[in-house]
């Protein structure tokens, strides 16, 4: 499990088949073989340390899945290490299972803050909600205006820079994740057999 803070933005060194060699600093420490580690918000197992890196093999739903097959040796990922048990936990609950690639729409000043419009996959658009939480490239963000499968983020300074969405333009690709509470609370509100519908849950006091 993450939260979508970005602990380094990383380097590709090689991709050969199904591994995926990877330049960085920060996350080597204490990184461990078998350790899992986000990248781009994907979750991969270290497969070998190499010393200035580490590899990770991804498995051909991985790349079908997300844009980790466009990557080539020289772009940016952005890293996480799996969150400590004894850890803080600054953003939410990231499982690192991206459901789908959205597209950036537009970016736009706004004062100290950036604007970013992206456009949601059809896997992660049912579960955007104002001031719910989304995944894109691994970054934990905040919902803002969500409208069917579009929605805005506003995102701090420090974000842009510390992460790989400095480098992103309008119509680039991302992975996104939805919030994995929302996927559960609506499969739960969506069985039948249940009989729990959104008015119950206001009558109940939980909504």
């Amino acid at each position: 499990m993450f939260t979508g803070i970005i602990e380094e933005v990383g380097v590709v060194a090689r991709r050969s088949g199904a591994d995926l060699d990877i330049l960085a600093e920060t996350v080597l420490d204490g990184l461990a073989l078998g350790d899992s580690v986000a990248v781009d918000g994907a979750c991969l197992t270290v497969a070998a340390l190499t010393g200035k890196g580490f590899v990770v093999q991804v498995s051909p739903e991985s790349y079908a899945r997300t844009t980790l097959g466009t990557l080539k040796p020289g772009h940016a990922v952005n890293l996480e290490r799996a969150m400590r048990a004894d850890g803080r936990f600054g953003g939410h609950f990231v499982l690192g299972h991206v459901d789908g690639v959205g597209r950036v729409e537009s970016v736009r000043d706004q004062g100290e803050f950036s604007l970013w419009r992206f456009r949601a996959p059809d896997e992660v658009a049912p579960y955007l909600i104002p001031k719910g939480s989304v995944t894109i490239d691994g970054i934990s963000l905040t919902v803002v205006e969500p409208d069917r499968d579009r929605f805005s983020v506003a995102v701090i300074p420090a974000t842009v820079k510390n992460t790989k969405l400095s480098a992103k333009r309008a119509g680039d690709p991302v992975n996104m994740e939805a919030d994995v509470l929302g996927k559960h609370i609506h499969h739960y509100l969506n069985r039948e057999e249940r009989g729990v519908s959104m008015d119950l849950l206001r009558r109940n006091g939980f909504a």
